[in-house]
């Protein structure tokens, strides 16, 4: 007979472990420097180069004062060593480079974007990263939205950076920081004047929130908002290489599951050569209709002007092949090295619209060969973090996260980019790549390892599972 008893032997029940406020600030201050890592250019047409430089600044030495005191847990033997040799190289150049106050400037961003990219992804979990990205998108794409709703409906025009009117007709668009095109149709630009930045945060976006809804992140219907709005913006800033770079994460994103699949040693054998026969045959294709693709989506085959962008630069870059010309990402385009060196649309170019032959030019072969390995090691690394199942001890059944899919997602986006644009080397994409890189090394499994053994509190998602 069961006796009912007044001293139970289970712990009493209690109310589940919250963050304290201190962490919660933390985390408030890492979705700042991600959504200014974001912003980009933003800053520069918003307030200027000095208010963006004393912002870049100033957000570096508050990071790092918050590492110096908090001390979070950092194997510093497990650092990405490779973008730390391209950073090193980069620095070197000072003893070389053809315009020095260029170099320094831009080595001032470069330094300041790898420390704070390694200082978020030092003292932010796994879970918490890829929450606090989803949070700074969310702000840049609102802000974005607002802006254009801004422009057409109170300031009633095109503006100008530093939120100056034109006195009369534009001679060529390109200059304007919005183009007030929000209700005629036309392309869209958003916070970063530049509808290409637009659709490429959007796509960022995208594959985040909907890694998120997978991982069953809470208040689901508003985050599926969130991708309604992502997506809209990504259709009207009307990006040609945006849109190839979104077929390249729908590939990957297949590829990755379809890896998933295999139960057996050596099950992937078939994939890998499957996937690479499709691959190469896909690209093949692509580059013999490329004019068909490129009038498809509203552009020449040559992408706007971008192969005689190439060719003035391969011709400057092979007169120095070995060490360069002298890091600056981007091009100052005040500097007398660069000023009317290469003119589209009426302005100096701040970029040779390719990463490898930007970096090529700036480091030659040494930077080359540095910047290849740093891709290779990321792009490894997160293709195994997303696709091997996590394992640490005998249970061999431990079911996948969806969360281990955004480095090699969001690493099939910057790849493409940067065949047409230099911006993995700057901004968010290096931002991501030093982050991603270096809490792969740190931590390259999900909720495991000293950086990983604090509570989150996300409250609301499946922890155990995802």
């Amino acid at each position: 007979m069961s006796v009912h008893t007044m001293h139970p032997i289970a712990a009493p029940p209690q109310a589940p472990a919250r963050e304290k406020t201190g962490h919660l600030l933390l985390r408030g201050w890492c979705i700042f420097v991600l959504a200014g890592a974001i912003a980009g250019t933003s800053w520069l047409l918003a307030v200027g180069t000095l208010g963006s430089g004393i912002v870049a600044v100033g957000s570096g030495l508050i990071s790092i004062a918050l590492w110096v005191s908090l001390r979070p847990a950092v194997q510093w033997r497990r650092l990405p060593w490779f973008a730390v040799g391209y950073i090193t190289c980069a620095v070197s150049s000072l003893l070389w480079t053809a315009w020095p106050t260029a170099t320094a400037m831009t080595l001032l961003l470069l330094l300041t974007t790898s420390v704070q990219a390694m200082f978020v992804g030092a003292v932010l979990t796994w879970r918490e990263l890829i929450r606090a990205l989803a949070s700074a998108l969310k702000w840049m794409l609102g802000l974005s939205l607002l802006f254009e709703l801004w422009v057409s409906l109170v300031w009633q025009g095109p503006i100008l950076p530093g939120f100056v009117r034109p006195d009369g007709p534009v001679d060529d668009p390109i200059v304007l920081w919005s183009r007030d095109n929000l209700f005629d149709g036309g392309r869209i630009q958003g916070l970063f004047g530049n509808a290409n930045d637009l659709a490429y945060v959007a796509l960022l976006a995208l594959v985040v929130f909907g890694v998120r809804l997978a991982s069953g992140a809470p208040r689901r219907v508003l985050l599926v908002g969130w991708m309604l709005l992502a997506a809209y913006l990504f259709v009207r800033a009307g990006s040609a290489t945006a849109s190839l770079a979104a077929a390249a994460v729908v590939v990957v994103l297949l590829t990755a599951l379809l890896m998933r699949t295999s139960d057996r040693p050596g099950g992937r054998t078939r994939f890998y050569l499957a996937y690479f026969v499709v691959a190469a045959g896909g690209l093949t294709a692509l580059w013999f209709s490329r004019d068909a693709v490129f009038a498809l989506l509203g552009r020449s085959a040559d992408l706007t002007g971008r192969e005689d962008i190439w060719a003035a630069v391969m011709e400057r870059a092979a007169e120095r092949p070995v060490l360069g010309w002298g890091f600056s990402t981007p091009w100052v385009p005040t500097d007398p090295g660069f000023d009317g060196w290469i003119i589209d649309h009426g302005q100096t170019v701040m970029q040779a619209h390719n990463m490898w032959i930007d970096v090529f030019f700036q480091l030659g072969v040494v930077g080359l060969v540095l910047i290849a390995l740093t891709f290779l090691a990321y792009v490894w690394r997160a293709w195994f973090f997303a696709v091997d199942r996590p394992r640490w001890d005998l249970v061999a059944d431990r079911p996948y996260s969806a969360a281990t899919l955004v480095p090699t997602l969001i690493g099939a986006i910057l790849i493409v980019r940067g065949l047409a644009e230099s911006g993995p080397l700057l901004a968010w994409g290096w931002f991501i790549v030093v982050t991603f890189a270096f809490k792969i090394k740190q931590a390259p499994l999900i909720g495991r390892g000293p950086s990983e053994s604090r509570l989150t509190g996300e409250q609301g998602e499946r922890l155990s599972t995802r």
